[in-house]
């Protein structure tokens, strides 16, 4: 939880800060909350499964860059990280999903607790879906 919350914070001074990559465009970083995922009901131990997480792009300058990947135990915090390019043709979008993925390799019996970052509640609090994957044999 405190990593995560100095994560947004570290996110957030880079977003503020005038990164760019070499065409001269400036872009910082942002992360998303999770609408939705795709993931199965139970793992196989040594086996490996496609987790897919989708999110509202809320421009047409935001851009998938990775995720947000906290190992703890059996505990994993994901959320997806987002550019966010510095440009004046940026066009809000609608209720714009998009999806990506990662892989994810079982390497322990028992389960799996994951942890997709939601947002925020009116306090500050981080907000999660929670789901737990079990291991069978």
């Amino acid at each position: 939880m405190i990593r995560f919350v100095v994560l947004c914070l570290t996110l957030v001074l880079f977003s503020s800060c005038s990164l760019g990559n070499d065409d001269g465009t400036a872009f910082g970083f942002e992360v998303l909350p999770v609408e939705g995922v795709d993931i199965p009901n139970e793992f196989k131990l040594g086996e490996t499964y496609p987790i897919t997480v989708s999110y509202l792009r809320p421009t047409t300058c935001h851009g998938f860059k990775e995720f947000y990947y906290l190992k703890e135990n059996n505990e994993r915090t994901v959320a997806p990280i987002t550019y966010v390019f510095n440009r004046n043709d940026c066009e809000t979008l609608e209720e714009e999903l998009v999806e990506a993925s990662f892989n994810f390799k079982v390497t322990s019996n028992g389960s799996y607790i994951f942890k997709f970052w939601q947002g925020e509640d009116n306090d500050g609090g981080s907000q999660y879906l929670t789901i737990e994957v079990f291991v069978v044999e």
